[in-house]
């Protein structure tokens, strides 16, 4: 089944130096752009994480110091990747979870203002876990009957997961072939911000999701503790979540004030 977008889609993938999202770095991404009209685009580059690359993680996606030290960092490409993404929405394979907060972080990082809250976002794997409960090399050979080869690699993954969800519109009549409809199952939580420190609570307000606040508001707790917004703009939270704590606590000064 082809998919019925309002928006070009942009299925992508990072391999990275690790799974931190607030300390690790993107080595490698690659993105499939598929447009309304069917026209797709695909891109892949290699990226300079200013870091070393643990043995550990050039196991998995392959890729050592030596194969990206003459590549651009992130930084040198920010601008034009936010231009190529401008206007789409994304999709990927754990990317709720893992890639779109640390591409948020990366964006952040070499000042690149891009508001992926306004997106409608995909995450493939959320489908296929609510559905059947497996990885993505089994979702492959179960949706699409084929063998994931160069599994790890960040253009394999990607066209794997754009395979993997043309097919779950296929299986499932239940699914709509509906971004609006797809963002909104995939996703487990209403997140405030990409790793999910934050979520919004029944009335549309925001709630701490961890720690002695969770379940608490947010701007509550600011106002009874107001040491703790300065214990997590202070610690090892992403500078995505840091950046709404600051408009949450401004908003609410700006609401008194008036």
């Amino acid at each position: 089944m082809e998919l019925n977008l309002k928006n070009p889609l942009v299925f992508f993938d990072l391999e990275t130096t690790g799974i931190n999202i607030v300390s690790d770095r993107i080595v490698e991404i690659s993105y499939v752009k598929v447009f309304p009209n069917g026209k797709e685009e695909t891109k892949t580059r290699r990226i300079n994480p200013e870091m070393h690359i643990p043995e550990a993680s050039t196991a998995i996606h392959g890729i050592t110091d030596e194969d990206v030290k003459d590549c651009p960092t992130f930084k040198a490409i920010a601008k034009s990747l936010a231009a190529q993404i401008e206007g789409c929405d994304l999709a990927g394979y754990n990317s709720n979870r893992f890639d779109i907060p640390l591409l948020a972080e990366e964006f952040l990082r070499a000042g690149v203002d891009v508001d992926l809250n306004k997106r409608k976002f995909v995450d493939v794997q959320t489908i296929f876990h609510k559905m059947e409960q497996r990885t993505l090399g089994a979702a492959y050979k179960f949706y699409c009957n084929k063998s994931l080869e160069n599994a790890h690699t960040a253009e394999a993954d990607t066209l794997a997961t754009y395979e993997v969800l043309k097919a779950q519109l296929d299986r499932y009549p239940e699914l709509k072939n509906d971004i609006d409809f797809l963002s909104e199952y995939s996703c487990f939580n209403n997140n405030v911000d990409f790793a999910g420190r934050m979520v919004y609570n029944e009335k549309k307000q925001e709630v701490f999701n961890f720690g002695k606040y969770k379940g608490r508001l947010v701007s509550e707790v600011f106002r009874t503790d107001p040491s703790y917004y300065s214990w997590m703009m202070q610690g090892d939270f992403p500078l995505n979540t840091k950046k709404i704590l600051t408009n949450i606590k401004l908003r609410d000064f700006n609401t008194k004030e008036k």
